[in-house]
């Protein structure tokens, strides 16, 4: 229990920074824009941080697919997730939550953070804390949400959280 509450701090932490960063990009009340963020500000979080394409259909509805997904993803989802969609990416449980997190996101144009288990994948054990943040090309309309992941029950979260390098 304790190693989660440090591991919870940690997360607490990462996620201030990252939006701390993210609101200082904000010019005029406008969101920033995917080339407002410079990945070097956030170095140490990179390994689980995402980048997430809202996808608008003709029809009116909105999808989303993997831009970019860190390294240290990887060892949460089991698998390389970058272009995956949300229907490819979890099953329909899980895709329906991740679906209304980010709809939240788009509509109210306000980052959002919550926490999501992965016991849809077989790990109970494993959790991750999560920020999204939106981005919008013209600073009104979000196009592009910003993630971070802060991975709980993991055996590397430590090196997760340090650098994001692990020993081959």
């Amino acid at each position: 229990m304790v190693a989660q509450l440090g591991a919870s701090a940690l997360a607490a932490r990462a996620h201030e920074e990252l939006l701390r960063y993210w609101a200082s990009q904000r010019r005029s009340g406008r969101l920033p824009a995917r080339a407002d963020i410079c990945p070097e500000a956030f170095k140490r979080l990179l390994p689980t941080v995402s980048l997430i394409d809202v996808i608008r259909r003709d029809d009116g509805t909105i999808d989303y697919r993997q831009r970019l997904a860190g390294t240290g993803l990887y060892s949460v989802y089991g698998r390389e997730i970058t272009g995956m969609k949300l229907t490819d990416l979890y099953n329909s449980a899980a895709a329906d939550y991740w679906r209304t997190e980010l709809d939240a996101v788009v509509a109210d144009r306000r980052p959002r953070v919550g926490s999501h288990s992965m016991a849809w994948r077989g790990a109970s054990h494993v959790s991750t804390l999560w920020l999204r943040l939106p981005l919008a090309s013209d600073g009104c309309e979000v196009d592009m949400i910003l993630g971070y992941d802060a991975v709980i029950g993991l055996k590397s979260e430590r090196a997760v959280y340090s650098s994001g390098i692990r020993a081959a």
